[in-house]
């Protein structure tokens, strides 16, 4: 049975608090768990979260500000340590790489973690690395005081078989299997069946992460239709001047965010420690967005809602 499931290590913005740890999320999605922005403290969370190195095929950094990537040294080392067998692909803003070095090589270690480094310089397609992990991941340039990416990833659509149309058209057993692979059968008195006869489309389902980042188009881009939205929301909207002016958004706007681009699912994290009350940012998004919605604390879990059709 696949997985498709959000485990929220951190949710604290710039300093960890007593109650929320520096940044830290793993997308788990079928065989691929994609770890996401690792802050300080990341492998003790993933440690309480049942999270282990050897299930990372992915490490994906938005930008290189420390409550994002301080814990990258010491994942990494866990990678080595572990003796995980995969090679882990790390995707990072390409200004940023002296950083990245530096946190790879920050103590001594037997560096063993067989790692792909794939700096990011523009808005595109994050290649794969090995299989076909069955989904596209993409990067598009936020708004932030340094170089930042978001990420957003998307699988192809597939087809549904309809049941009522295969027993219609003759099609059973390994026939039904032969169809799906080759797209076309003959049946017994010599028709043609088209895999398209007899199934309907199935979307993709799709998922976003967005940093810390101003309004820009990237955020809506990269949001655009998702199933499961994680975003940043520092601040609350009667500080929406201080978000601006250093370059995050408040739980209002990335609600709107998610109202506007059809999202179905959204959580939102990376709040500012000025703030003690979470059910601020519930109250303030929910003004705007009616959909599934999840202010984060440490070690929630979060399913990728269930196929629409």
């Amino acid at each position: 049975m696949s997985r498709r499931e959000l485990v929220v290590l951190g949710t604290a913005s710039q300093v960890p608090t007593r109650t929320r740890n520096h940044n830290g999320y793993v997308l788990f999605w079928d065989d691929e768990a994609v770890l996401f922005d690792p802050g300080e403290g990341t492998q003790r969370q993933m440690l309480r979260a049942g999270v282990s190195a050897t299930d990372l095929t992915r490490i994906a950094i938005t930008h290189l500000h420390g409550d994002h990537s301080l814990g990258l040294a010491g994942v990494v080392q866990r990678i080595s340590l572990d003796g995980v067998p995969h090679t882990v692909p790390v995707s990072f803003p390409a200004s940023g790489a002296t950083w990245v070095d530096h946190l790879l090589d920050a103590t001594s270690y037997h560096h063993r973690a067989d790692l792909a480094l794939q700096p990011l310089s523009a808005d595109g397609v994050v290649p794969p690395v090995g299989p076909d992990p069955g989904f596209t991941l993409r990067a598009e340039r936020l708004d932030h005081g340094v170089e930042a990416f978001g990420y957003r990833l998307d699988e192809p659509a597939g087809r549904r078989m309809v049941p009522d149309r295969l027993a219609a058209a003759g099609i059973h057993g390994p026939a039904v299997g032969l169809l799906q692979r080759e797209g076309v059968v003959e049946v017994g008195d010599g028709r043609t069946v088209r895999v398209e006869d007899v199934s309907v489309v199935r979307p993709g389902q799709s998922f976003a992460f967005v940093m810390d980042t101003r309004l820009c188009d990237a955020v809506f881009s990269l949001a655009r239709g998702v199933d499961l939205l994680v975003i940043e929301s520092t601040f609350l909207d009667r500080d929406r001047d201080l978000a601006h002016a250093f370059g995050h958004l408040t739980a209002l706007q990335a609600a709107t965010v998610a109202a506007e681009c059809g999202v179905r699912s959204l959580v939102l994290t990376h709040f500012s420690q000025r703030y003690q009350d979470p059910a601020e940012f519930w109250a303030e998004a929910r003004t705007v967005f009616d959909g599934e919605l999840t202010v984060a604390e440490d070690l929630d879990r979060v399913q990728v809602p269930p196929r629409v059709h």
